[in-house]
């Protein structure tokens, strides 16, 4: 596993989202790259999975691009490929990549599962920081909860600042709704000035790309395992 950077901006914002429950982190990293006109500037490469990419538009899409917003100061790394079982490797990546940049603060955008029918426009937002000072009337802090994947591998880091901020959402559904619960704590925070209508507006072609990306991804890697494994079996 493996970082590039084609340039080094000082001191940002690291925002990351990968696509989890609701693909609200991935929804939410890809508002905030096209509203604060984030430009590609490195990605991160796997080696331990199949080299597989989505393809949008023509143009091949990086599996973990890392993209910056100048005029915000914000890194931003926006997932499409499924990292599970390599969260701790994923953790201490983005660790590197802040001390590298010299970066204030990783923040997470997170999805969370939630029992019942709960839709997303009841959604709630939390927080959890490393900012005592952290608070936000859009959400409320996570008191009690569990944590997995990278998010929890980050905030367990006594070495960097690290901030999560989670929406309820439905596991099996992409939901803009719950990624605008995050966007509005979010730009509560870092006062990003963001407009959250046309994320709303437009969720339904936003969360069909989205999910047609990543799960043409899945099925490619899964594909690939077992082309894999048949050389072996």
């Amino acid at each position: 596993m493996r970082y590039t950077l084609k340039s080094k901006p000082k001191n940002p914002i690291i925002v990351e989202g990968f696509p989890g429950f609701g693909l609200v982190g991935t929804i939410a990293t890809e508002f905030l790259m096209k509203h604060l006109d984030a430009k590609p500037i490195g990605s991160i490469r796997m080696e331990e999975i199949p080299p597989v990419i989505a393809i949008h538009d023509s143009v091949a899409i990086e599996p973990m691009g890392i993209f910056y917003s100048k005029k915000k100061n914000m890194v931003i790394l926006h997932a499409l490929t499924n990292i599970q079982g390599y969260e701790w490797q994923i953790a201490d990546i983005l660790a590197k990549i802040a001390k590298e940049l010299k970066a204030k603060e990783i923040i997470s955008l997170e999805g969370v599962g939630t029992q019942g029918n709960v839709k997303s426009k009841s959604s709630k937002a939390y927080y959890i920081s490393s900012n005592t000072k952290f608070k936000s009337k859009c959400g409320d802090p996570l008191e009690e909860g569990i944590i997995v994947g990278v998010t929890g591998a980050l905030l367990l880091r006594d070495d960097i600042k690290c901030t999560g901020i989670f929406a309820e959402t439905h596991s099996a559904l992409p939901d803009s709704g719950a990624a605008a619960q995050i966007l509005c704590v979010l730009d509560e925070y870092l006062k990003l000035g963001l407009d959250y209508t046309p994320l709303l507006k437009k969720a339904a072609g936003l969360e069909a790309n989205l999910k047609g990306m990543v799960s043409k991804t899945q099925e490619a890697t899964d594909l690939a395992d077992k082309k894999r494994q048949s050389y072996f079996g």
